[in-house]
Formats: structure tokens, C-alpha cells, sequence
């Protein structure tokens, strides 16, 4: 009877995480918000390219599996806690402190095994104690940029999201992370420099928007 009782609230403690797991399809990646950008993506969004950039990784000195699965879980507390930007004024400690009680949260919900391998694999990224904890650190910052130019390209907007890029800076060490940021960064400089001459075009017959101010809202 005991095994019986025990069955239904397991289950309901499993759905009960699932629907918690699922407002990050509502959470806004809040970066994004602040910049006045449409239809902004959520954090799952961001979440599902970071574990396929991981999927793709080919160096054999890390494991893919692992890495996947650190994508999966970084941002998991945000489902409770939201997405806080450096802009919030939120110190680093109090961040971690917030979004490790919602893990422990979302975690107590799971059996045993699975939440200690959950928060293990949180920890784990939020100290960067790994080769693949830092690879996933880089997919982060990656994907980022990468929605940033997907933006400014959406919009037509060429440039107007540079503080992500400049953020950045020094950031990416791996050579496939590398070598990603370098084509990404020399097709935006080409769509730049041409969104830039067509600009300079319209100014000069008298038919382009005035100058939009890019600077940032949240410094």
C-alpha cells in the first residue's frame, strides 16, 4: 500500500516540474527587452540553440553528452527567479543565492538521483569547474551575439546591438567557438558596411529616417 501511495505524488511532483520548467518558454530574455527589440526570444529559446551548438561540438577531448546537458540546465532557475541582467543592480552573490534556492526548489521536486545529477550540473556551471562547463559558458555568450545579429538583420537595423558583441570581447577561447564568432563577425561587418552605404545614400538625397540613437538604455 505504501508503494501504491507513494506513486500518484511522485507524479504529481514530476508534473508539478514540468509546468515549472515550462514557464521558460514565457520568461523574456530581459537584454532583449531592455533594447526595445520585437517579439523577443524567451529563455528557452535561448536555451534549445545553446544545447544544439552543443550537439554539434566535435572535439573529442570533451563530452558532447555532458555539455548538452549543462546547456539544458544553466538557465533552469530562471523559470522561478526570471531573467536577471547586470542592469537589474542585483549583486552576483545575491543572484546566485536566488537562483540557487530555486533550484533546490525545482530539484526537491525530482526523484533522489535525478535532483542531485540536476544540481549538480547547475553548480557545476555556475563555477565553471569543468572544460565543458566553460565550452557551454562560450555557447552562451555565442548564442547571444548570434540572436544579436538575427536582430539586427530581422530589423534592419545593421550595428544597433553592438554593446552584445563588445560584451564579449576576449570572452571566446575554444578554436570551434572561434571559428564560429569569426564567420558570424565577417558576414555582419559585410551586411554592416552596406547597411551603412545605403544609409549614407538616403541621408544624401534627403530620404533617410534620422540617426537612431544607439546608446544603451540600461547604463
Amino acid at each position: 500500500m505504501a508503494a501504491t501511495s507513494e506513486k500518484p505524488a511522485g507524479m504529481n511532483n514530476m508534473l508539478q516540474f514540468m509546468k515549472l520548467i515550462g514557464q521558460l518558454k514565457r520568461v523574456p530574455r530581459t537584454g532583449w527587452v531592455y533594447r526595445k527589440v520585437k517579439e523577443p526570444e524567451s529563455v528557452s529559446d535561448h536555451m534549445y540553440r545553446m544545447a544544439v551548438m552543443s550537439l554539434t561540438i566535435t572535439d573529442p577531448t570533451v563530452d558532447r553528452d555532458r555539455c548538452v546537458r549543462l546547456a539544458l540546465v544553466h538557465d533552469m532557475a530562471e523559470c522561478i527567479v526570471g531573467d536577471i541582467a547586470p542592469s537589474d543592480n542585483v549583486s552576483k552573490a545575491e543572484k546566485h543565492r536566488r537562483e540557487e534556492e530555486a533550484m533546490r526548489h525545482l530539484t526537491s521536486l525530482l526523484p533522489e538521483g535525478l535532483k542531485q545529477e540536476i544540481f549538480a550540473l547547475w553548480e557545476e556551471y555556475e563555477h565553471q569547474s569543468t572544460p565543458e562547463a566553460k565550452l557551454v559558458k562560450q555557447f552562451d555568450l555565442l548564442e547571444m551575439i548570434l540572436q544579436a545579429h538575427e536582430y539586427e538583420e530581422l530589423e534592419g537595423s545593421p550595428g544597433r546591438l553592438q554593446e552584445f558583441f563588445d560584451s564579449t570581447a576576449g570572452r571566446f577561447h575554444h578554436l570551434d567557438v572561434l571559428r564560429l564568432v569569426g564567420s558570424l563577425n565577417e558576414q555582419r561587418g559585410r551586411q554592416n558596411a552596406g547597411g551603412a552605404r545605403s544609409s549614407e545614400e538616403s541621408q544624401a538625397d534627403g530620404s533617410g529616417p534620422e540617426h537612431q540613437n544607439t546608446s544603451s538604455p540600461t547604463s
